[in-house]
């Protein structure tokens, strides 16, 4: 069983006990319900897609931690003119916990 759900203007396949990294969501409580569902498949193989979304269907997921994603760095140059920029960034991020799909 799995859902394709939308969090952050992102879609993200989701199966139950599955650990994910999504942009920071902004919440302090510790779990939290996924209403935006764009496809569910269930265990008999039945797929439900909706029309935007499924209507019905939810995902409830725990929020682990927020932390940060590895480093990108960017690099800028100008050839011949000794013009060199290095910049480095770190992506906040959340890490769920799919716990149940309905």
């Amino acid at each position: 069983m799995y859902a394709i759900v939308k969090i952050g203007g992102h879609q993200y396949k989701v199966a139950e006990d599955q650990t994910i990294y999504v942009n920071r969501i902004s919440s302090d409580d510790e779990k939290i319900t996924l209403d935006e569902v764009l496809l569910v498949k269930d265990a008999e193989g039945k797929v439900t897609v909706g029309k935007p979304s499924v209507e019905g269907a939810k995902v409830e997921a725990k929020i682990v931690e927020h932390l940060k994603a590895d480093k990108v760095m960017v690099f800028k140059k100008k050839r011949r003119k000794g013009y060199r920029v290095k910049n480095g960034h770190r992506q906040p991020i959340t890490q769920l916990q799919i716990e149940k799909i309905s």
